[in-house]
């Protein structure tokens, strides 16, 4: 998109999150993907002179739920904006005491339970294996967590994130099954936009916002949407001083595996490849399938 503008941090914003306050030189973008459109506009300007894309995940109004959020087009918008790092705020619900509401975590890895999400960008005649033991950049993780305790926030700077389907909260037994495996938070978010961002060899960490104890907290009523939004209200200002603080520390490129993590992966043979998928992922496989 060569007359678009450009920007190579993005913030996803989650519940709660629908803009970032501060921004100058701001322009609104509306981007058509070969993976439809994404949730809403997205909004470029800068921060403190640097210069950032934000996208509400959900669209402005809250109004696209977890399983319908068109991850492919959100992932894709940004990066054909240039973006190589985004940073991704959620709510979710915890699995231990100690991670009480209102701390954060950061978490480095993650369980995936979601059951109708389209995950990947390889299809159509293009098959692909990316690396995913690391789920998120540690780079960019370890960005966001200085910046947290920067910001006097309570921080926990790693756990496993379950991520299922949604919309409903667990049962209480899904709860507890989760909390036995070792599991720190559950949310709706984290997947399949980590995949893809992989794939689409974009730099991607979390900023995890815990405002229940989910259902297995037998001793407090359980988890209802009120209790969610109230709890993450009071974080997001916090949310924003953090990633105020992160996007002045973010290197001019990543220095991490992330931007090669298509190296070697692409295991179709070029000549088997349709023209039209080449056509359709040439923003992301370009650099590896002529």
């Amino acid at each position: 998109m060569p007359n678009s503008p450009k920007a190579k941090i993005a913030v996803i914003g989650g519940t709660g999150l629908e803009d970032i306050e501060g921004l100058t030189e701001v322009q609104q973008v509306n981007i058509d993907t070969p993976f439809g459109k994404p949730s809403d506009a997205i909004t470029i300007g800068k921060l403190d002179g640097v210069g950032i894309a934000f996208l509400p995940r959900h669209g402005r109004g809250h109004f696209i739920s977890p399983t319908e959020l068109p991850v492919r087009a959100n992932i894709y918008a940004l990066k054909s904006l240039g973006v190589e790092h985004i940073i991704a705020v959620c709510s979710c619900g915890s699995f231990k005491q100690e991670y009480a509401p209102g701390h954060l975590m950061i978490p480095d890895q993650l369980i995936d339970r979601t059951r109708n999400r389209v995950n990947t960008y390889f299809s159509d005649g293009i098959v692909a294996h990316i690396g995913f033991a690391e789920p998120f950049c540690k780079e960019l993780s370890q960005i966001l967590i200085s910046s947290a305790k920067e910001a006097n926030a309570i921080v926990h700077g790693k756990g496993t994130y379950v991520c299922m389907e949604g919309p409903a909260f667990s049962t209480r037994a899904e709860s507890k099954l989760y909390r036995s495996w070792g599991a720190d938070i559950i949310g709706m978010t984290a997947l399949p936009e980590a995949k893809l961002a992989r794939e689409a060899e974009t730099c991607y960490a979390v900023i995890a916002c815990v405002t229940d104890y989910d259902s297995w907290w037998d001793p407090g009523k359980p988890v209802d949407v009120g209790t969610v939004i109230k709890t993450l209200n009071d974080n997001i200002a916090l949310s924003k001083q953090i990633i105020r603080l992160a996007v002045k520390k973010i290197p001019e490129h990543p220095g991490c595996s992330c931007a090669h993590a298509l190296d070697g992966a692409i295991v179709t043979s070029q000549e088997k490849i349709p023209a039209a998928t080449k056509k359709k992922l040439g923003l992301i496989i370009t650099k590896y399938v002529k």
